[in-house]
């Protein structure tokens, strides 16, 4: 690790390129004895101390970065070295990710007044895109910034932003990898997240309710060969799974990529994010209500995921002729259950959907519970998962994923998961899944579904979840709230029947606590700067 010999760094270095508190470092040095010691400073010299960088990226690659310590855009197994020699711009890993950091913080400010904030993550997102995936399409715009004005239909307005300089910029620090490149375009879209919440709420599903969905459904079992979602608003549920087959490991990625978005920006970004996560995607414009979906090919999806718009519209029965749904004769006032039948209706003999859905469609009344019931009395419910509040950024709704199979014809148990109270505040109004959170709610749903096909008993897990049968669903009118099925009759002591899982809870806030009260901090310090600028 000698790309960084002639470097030196201060503490206060250390801490910003490893993006950690200072204290941090000095508490590195006390309780490491291996930690690097500063260099012999010159005589007299009263400057502080400071670091060889290459000694000091060796030991911070030893050092794991914790999973609810990750920023966004880094992987499970990320180090501190590996954060260190990108924030310092090393040539061993590729330097996009820095740069990309380069031109969205520090240089965004060419571009205020003359471009909003998510259109500059967008185009920023089309040009990693490119220089990843076609090379000479790439030079072109090296040589033509123009082109690239016009390939990526920037408005004539902006065309007199210094784009030249950021096509040279990314040009100049290529990624060592494609890996390197889908963890470019994903700090981005987690940028474009952040930068426009209204518009994150359309077009995102929070990453840690991806991968509960993905995950469970590649957990057991071959993977799809014809994988689907019929809202598929950035590609990000498509990209999850392609994500939980490859973490599986010899597992062949789907023959199959297909979905639907109502706007061309949901389809650009969709067809961009799947082909970099290593798929094919044929992907269409769709309407928000699958009754105004055209049929779909025949033979049915072995795999659908979908987060779709929630909220009241009028139900169509029919489309062309042809029926959509199991249910149609069942008339309901909510799109969401519309959209649940129309999934039902374009799963394989053995498919499995996995659909976010508000919790209120577990026990809303009406023609609702007769969907409900139906569902039940059909075998079509698998598992119904309850998920925290707070996971989307404008909205304190609680969400459910139903975990849904081929219509069996008989009823069959069904399996409440009970993650109301798991993850973290990942911000002051959004919350989010660690990865011991995601682990639990999975290994929930796959430990089920193992057993039940080896037939073996599988009750569920204390204090998480619990199997019922569909008697005693009935019994319930079909109320098919998680809390309840889980906890309803089980003595207040329930809930706490797990110490494991309640010390590290426990752990796990003291965290959150820890690292809020930093983030509070640095806040701070950023707005103290600001007034000083201003004199204030």
């Amino acid at each position: 690790m000698s790309d960084f010999g002639d470097v030196l760094v201060s503490r206060s270095d250390i801490a910003r390129l490893a993006g950690v508190r200072r204290p941090a470092v000095t508490n590195w040095e006390r309780r490491h004895p291996d930690f690097p010691a500063p260099v012999a400073p010159p005589t007299g010299s009263t400057e502080p101390d400071a670091f060889r960088a290459d000694q000091v990226l060796e030991w911070l690659s030893g050092r794991t970065i914790p999973s609810n310590a990750l920023q966004p855009g880094e992987s499970a197994g990320t180090t501190y070295g590996d954060r260190f020699r990108s924030a310092l711009g090393g040539s061993r890993s590729g330097t996009l990710l820095s740069a990309v950091e380069q031109l969205v913080w520090r240089d965004a400010d060419r571009w205020r007044g003359r471009l909003r904030m998510s259109d500059y993550v967008n185009l920023l997102l089309s040009l990693v895109f490119v220089q990843s995936q076609d090379d000479e399409r790439w030079a072109h715009y090296v040589q033509d910034p123009g082109a690239a004005l016009r390939d990526l239909e920037v408005p004539a307005e902006y065309g007199q932003l210094p784009l030249s300089d950021v096509i040279r910029f990314l040009d100049h620090n290529p990624p060592a990898s494609r890996d390197q490149s889908r963890q470019a375009f994903d700090r981005l879209l987690a940028l474009l997240r952040d930068t426009d919440a209204r518009a994150a709420d359309e077009f995102f599903t929070p990453p840690s309710v991806s991968r509960v969905m993905a995950r469970a459904l590649t957990g057991h079992g071959p993977a799809a060969k014809r994988l689907h979602d019929p809202f598929c608003r950035s590609g990000e549920l498509l990209c999850a799974y392609l994500d939980a087959v490859a973490e599986r490991g010899g597992g062949e990625a789907p023959e199959e990529i297909s979905g639907r978005a109502p706007q061309e920006g949901m389809l650009r970004l969709a067809r961009m994010n799947v082909l970099l996560h290593g798929g094919r995607p044929r992907l269409a414009p769709g309407p928000v209500s699958p009754a105004g979906i055209p049929p779909d090919p025949p033979g049915g999806f072995d795999a659908v995921l979908t987060n779709p718009p929630f909220g009241a519209g009028r139900v169509t029965t029919m489309v062309d002729g042809e029926e959509t749904w199991q249910y149609a004769y069942v008339r309901t006032a909510s799109l969401q259950f519309d959209w649940l039948q129309y999934v039902l209706s374009r799963l394989a003999p053995d498919g499995r959907a996995a659909v976010l859905m508000p919790s209120g469609a577990a026990f809303q009344g009406g023609a609702e519970r007769q969907v409900r019931a139906r569902m039940v009395e059909d075998g079509a419910v698998e598992c119904v998962m309850a998920l925290p509040a707070q996971l989307f950024e404008l909205t304190r709704i609680q969400t459910q994923v139903w975990f849904l199979r081929s219509p069996q014809g008989r009823p069959g148990e069904v399996l409440f998961v009970d993650g109301a109270g798991l993850g973290h505040m990942a911000g002051r109004n959004r919350r989010s899944l660690a990865d011991s959170d995601i682990d639990r709610l999975v290994h929930a749903y796959v430990s089920w579904r193992q057993a039940r096909e080896a037939g073996r008993d599988h009750a569920g897990t204390p204090g998480l979840s619990r199997v019922v049968d569909p008697e005693a669903i009935a019994g319930l009118d079909y109320r098919m709230d998680p809390p309840l099925l889980v906890h309803g009759d089980a003595p207040m002591e329930a809930a706490a029947v797990d110490p494991a899982a309640a010390k590290d809870r426990l752990a796990q806030l003291s965290e959150d606590l820890g690292r809020l009260g930093e983030q509070a901090r640095a806040a701070d310090s950023a707005l103290e700067e600001r007034l000083r600028r201003y004199g204030l």
